[in-house]
């Protein structure tokens, strides 16, 4: 599996909308690059908010 469809996938895992044939597919291999591309997209989303957080209250 590419990069690419490993970050739709995390990306499909975190807005809920995941198919299941999609997740049954993702349980074959290792799940470190799920859990890498997961936590660096919610990281870039935390730094997002506090970003606009800033701006607003700034």
């Amino acid at each position: 599996m590419s990069w690419k469809h490993r970050l739709q996938a995390v990306l499909a895992a975190l807005f809920g909308v995941q198919s299941e044939q999609n997740r049954q597919a993702q349980f074959t291999g290792s799940p470190w690059p799920y859990i890498a591309a997961g936590a660096v997209l919610i990281l870039l989303f935390v730094l997002m908010l506090v970003g606009i957080v800033k701006l607003v209250l700034g």
